[in-house]
């Protein structure tokens, strides 16, 4: 028998594995000598009351075992010998499409013009320390793409888009703590992510698939139609029936390529702003209600939208114990990120503030079509960037200087690597994004009493929050709806927004390969 309860406990209370068992047992009131096993099954923080509480919901077996179910790993094969399916990207997209095939009996060939995890560490402290900026090597290019070095949250809403259990079970069979299938926003931290991409890359390659790294897309080879394959470093070309499109929000030049070569895009609303900064401790006393945060009690988060007229404002990857990085993908840009590592200790707590940019707003930029949305982005992080001294430094506020539209005598600490100078950021941004900003700010500091504090900088800028291009695909096909066996996928194409989401489209998208092929190479 098998009994399911929910628990409120103390954060303390909830580390103790014996609290647990004896409360289980008392609230399913079951004989102690009959429980053979306790399995955590959610695990959330209400912080709702004076003193924050754990809920557990707990699986309690009495008179049998727990039973798991067989690792998803078990079922693959080898498809070296398989027909090839091209991945463009080795992000969780790709990467998670690509265990997908082989689990199909596919052989997935990845290519990414970055480097592995590994060496993007050398071009990760190059924009750090020296602000060097490698166009193919960065926090968004490289192998696991931007979410491996810029934080590792795997919390989605996309709960009606794939399999998410078999995403987490995914993650944890390649080395991430089990721990994620039970909480209710699950971490793993950029300090733990790059073994577990390379963990998945090793699988990918033990049962006969390929990953090439330094291997820019450069073509794409159409003819009648139909994608026969791509050109990669202008030099070698690689022919397939299925190319899988997997390239990340931040791969301008892809989009370009593409609309030279006929293939439809269109634009879509995306978002751009700040990242805020704040101590955490500030963040844990408004969350927490106490003056110094329990030991058992993790870095708290927030999450804040509002109305501003007609557009949304809203909070956007909160990284609470995190650190600001610079995520420029060209030389010429400011564009910040967060990060935070598995114990997300930093005395830091950052999140991305940002305005809703709806098509209406871009007409400025009408005259570069579809890619209005590209230039206004691009325009912003480059105006940035030419207000410095020609280094990664970010412009900054405090948060209340900010609103009040002053230049701030001195900043607050930070953890932002490359160092912060102070500027006129509510003069810098574009007055349709900053004076939204101003507004939404207030209105979180009275959802949230301390947030509007000058013990805040504001940050600029986090222009990265999506794509301002979709790359159009038939609902029901996952193909593109103008050239047979191309395949968009993930964040770069439009349809997903996080490590999780992209992972299931990704495993969507190679389920319909699989359909598209099946006839064909029969």
């Amino acid at each position: 028998m098998v009994k399911e309860s929910e628990l409120k406990l103390s954060p303390s209370e909830a580390q103790d594995e014996s609290i647990i068992r004896s409360r289980a047992i008392q609230k399913c009131r079951l004989p102690a000598d009959t429980v053979e096993e306790i399995r955590l099954l959610r695990r959330s923080i209400d912080a709702r009351g004076k003193r924050p509480a754990i809920r557990l919901r707990v699986a309690v077996y009495a008179g049998e075992r727990y039973q798991p179910e067989p690792a998803i790993l078990d079922r693959f094969r080898m498809v070296d010998e398989a027909p090839e399916v091209i991945i463009v990207g080795a992000g969780p997209a790709g990467y998670f499409a690509a265990l997908e095939l082989i689990e199909l009996g596919l052989k997935p060939i990845v290519f990414d013009r970055g480097k592995d995890v590994r060496a993007r560490r050398r071009d990760l402290r190059a924009i750090q320390q020296f602000g060097e900026v490698n166009p193919d090597s960065n926090y968004c290019f490289g192998e696991g793409g931007a979410g491996t070095y810029s934080d590792g949250k795997l919390y989605t809403r996309s709960h009606k888009r794939g399999n998410i259990e078999k995403a987490m079970r995914l993650l944890v069979e390649h080395g991430a703590k089990s721990d994620i299938l039970i909480d209710a926003h699950p971490h793993i931290g950029s300090n733990k992510l790059p073994k577990i991409v390379g963990n998945i890359r090793s699988t990918i390659e033990h049962y006969g698939g390929q990953v090439h790294f330094d291997s820019n897309v450069t073509d794409f080879l159409i003819e009648d139609g139909a994608i026969k394959g791509v050109t990669v470093n202008n030099n070698s070309e690689h022919t397939a029936e299925a190319v899988i499109l997997a390239t990340g929000h931040s791969a301008r030049d892809i989009y370009y390529l593409l609309h030279q070569k006929g293939v439809r895009l269109e634009a879509k609303p995306y978002a751009l702003g700040v990242r805020i900064e704040h101590p955490q401790p500030l963040i844990d006393q408004i969350q927490y209600n106490q003056r110094q945060r329990e030991a058992a009690l993790p870095a708290s988060s927030y999450r804040l939208a509002c109305q501003v007229g007609d557009r949304g404002v809203f909070s956007f990857c909160m990284c609470p114990g995190g650190l600001v990085v610079p995520a420029a993908t060209a030389p010429g840009e400011i564009v910040v990120n967060g990060m935070s590592m598995s114990k997300r200790d930093s005395p830091y707590a950052n999140s991305g503030t940002v305005v809703a940019v709806e098509l209406e707003d871009l007409a400025p930029f009408r005259q570069h079509g579809i890619f209005a949305g590209l230039a206004f982005q691009q325009s912003v992080e480059q105006a940035l960037f030419n207000h410095g001294d020609g280094s990664q430094k970010a412009p900054a506020q405090r948060l209340t200087d900010f609103v009040k539209g002053k230049v701030s005598g001195n900043l607050n600490g930070s953890s932002y690597i490359p160092g912060l100078y102070a500027a006129p950021l509510h003069e810098l941004l574009p007055p349709s994004i900053a004076d939204k900003l101003r507004q939404a700010v207030q209105i979180f500091g009275q959802k949230m009493k301390g947030y509007y504090s000058e013990e805040a900088n504001v940050i600029g800028t986090e222009s990265r929050t999506s794509s301002p291009i979709r790359i159009p695909r038939d609902r029901d096909t996952y193909m593109h709806s103008e050239v047979r066996g191309f395949f968009p996928a993930g964040e770069g194409a439009g349809y997903a927004g996080g490590i999780i989401s992209a992972a299931m489209d990704g495993q969507n998208v190679a389920r319909a390969v699989k359909k598209f092929l099946v006839p064909v190479l029969r």
